[in-house]
């Protein structure tokens, strides 16, 4: 079995609401997660009830339990101890924002050392592969039945394993010329696609990454640009006669759907983005768009025009060695449901219109 078979195998087994455990450099962690399992399966996975709670310092920080430098890292580990009241919907709801309005948290709650943080952090990003709320019982020094090293994890996320699968004509609305490409790993669940419009000639091609967003592209949401940004795009690589659109399925800013639309909820609460999704336990911006530097690489395209207002999308494809010869912006009008997004995108991650 290969390290990448593995974490497929534990993505899925988390989903189920099973055990699993992370060995790391410090030490392992055997892990039930909150959001899927029940009050049986953590009487089986922990009976003397001594688990104590795993939590992103995003998330602890809105429970007042981070502190020194893990709260400027969203998405580092931190262990909460287990105290006679953190049964499991007390720990449901210390998992889940959703709550914090209509739960009345218990407490309070005390944030204790961590010392295999190597198997924590991977707890967490592994939480996000697979779109899930990252909180876990977790037993230092404890087993399950699938037992995973933090090096199969990131041999899931490693962007070299990607490859491509087939490849057809397909003329789209604004761009009849144009034909796709599909991309995938085998333990991958999503294929991401390029979109190859017009003819090369020679110059850089003009590139937009576009991550994937099913309420803005699909649903017509007005609540994000997505949407229009995808159709802007399409046109705009078909005017300059040549370019490509990659398609990344990275949704919610890589935390999943679900995540995206716990998000959603939290911004109707008066959150905005940035602290809507560290308030779930993630990064503000959990992409890889090494991903798509890989997919250039496989096109054959190492010099792009890279059509963009994110300067981190600049960043991470220079990282990769992919040249960007010229940041195009890519600024489409505002509504009056997305007013307040495009301003924290402006004014708190560096987007430059």
């Amino acid at each position: 079995m290969n390290d990448a078979h593995k974490a497929a195998l534990a993505i899925d087994a988390l989903r189920r609401g099973w055990p699993i455990a992370i060995d790391g450099a410090d030490g392992s962690l055997a892990l039930l997660p909150i959001e899927t399992a029940d009050p049986v399966r953590l009487a089986s996975f922990d009976p003397v009830g001594g688990a104590p709670v795993l939590l992103s310092a995003g998330r602890a920080v809105t429970l007042k339990l981070a502190n020194q430098i893990e709260a400027a890292v969203p998405d580092a580990p931190v262990l909460v101890e287990r105290v006679a009241w953190l049964d499991f919907a007390t720990a449901t709801a210390l998992a889940d924002p959703q709550f914090d309005l209509s739960t009345p948290l218990k407490g309070p709650f005390r944030a204790i050392c961590l010392a295999e943080r190597d198997a924590g952090a991977a707890a967490l990003r592994l939480a996000r592969i697979g779109g899930m709320l990252p909180a876990f019982f977790a037993i230092p020094g404890g087993t399950a039945d699938l037992t995973l090293h933090v090096d199969d994890i990131a041999a899931h996320e490693d962007a070299g394993r990607l490859t491509i699968a087939t490849r057809a004509r397909l003329p789209v609305r604004g761009a009849e010329e144009a034909e796709i490409v599909a991309f995938r790993t085998p333990e991958m669940p999503g294929e991401h696609i390029a979109l190859l419009i017009g003819t090369p000639n020679g110059a850089p091609p003009l590139v937009r990454l576009h991550s994937e967003c099913l309420t803005g592209d699909m649903l017509g949401s007005l609540k994000c640009d997505c949407g229009p940004q995808l159709e802007a795009a399409i046109a705009a690589i078909s005017d300059s006669g040549w370019g490509i659109l990659l398609y990344l399925r990275q949704e919610g800013r890589g935390i999943g759907l679900i995540n995206k639309l716990r998000a959603y909820a939290l911004q109707d609460q008066g959150f905005d983005t940035v602290d809507a999704n560290t308030r779930l336990g993630f990064a503000v911006d959990s992409r890889n768009f090494h991903v798509a530097a890989r997919m250039l690489d496989l096109l054959g395209h190492r010099a792009v025009r890279l059509l963009t207002n994110n300067l981190d999308k600049v960043a991470q494809l220079e990282d990769a060695g992919i040249k960007v010869v010229e940041r195009v912006p890519h600024i489409l009008p505002a509504n009056r449901f997305n007013e307040k997004y495009l301003a924290t995108k402006r004014d708190r991650t560096g987007h430059q219109f």
